[in-house]
């Protein structure tokens, strides 16, 4: 495989990675919804702030061109929110009446 093959293939996978970046960060602005809960301990909100500013960040461990981090950093703030929520609100059960 020459070059040319290698430089396709290292696009194709950078823009994917940067694709799933975005779709992160967008659930992650969907979920900006949680914060305003009260129950919700400050830590977990904090998170959430953290993992926006480390993805828009310019400073990242691994450079730009992977976005490996950033997607960990968004996935982390994800699982954070809805643990946190999660155990705020447990879910009903179905066919219990309020």
């Amino acid at each position: 495989m020459d070059g040319k093959v290698w430089l396709t293939l290292g696009v194709i996978i950078a823009v994917g990675l940067a694709i799933a970046a975005a779709v992160l960060l967008v659930r992650v602005f969907a979920a900006r919804r949680l914060l305003l809960d009260s129950g919700i301990p400050l830590r977990d909100k904090a998170l959430f702030w953290v993992a926006v500013a480390y993805t828009v960040s310019p400073v990242d461990l691994i450079p730009d061109p992977v976005y490996l981090d950033d997607i960990g950093v968004l996935l982390l703030a994800l699982r954070s929110l809805h643990a946190a929520a999660g155990a705020v609100r447990p879910t009903k059960e179905p066919g219990a009446t309020a």
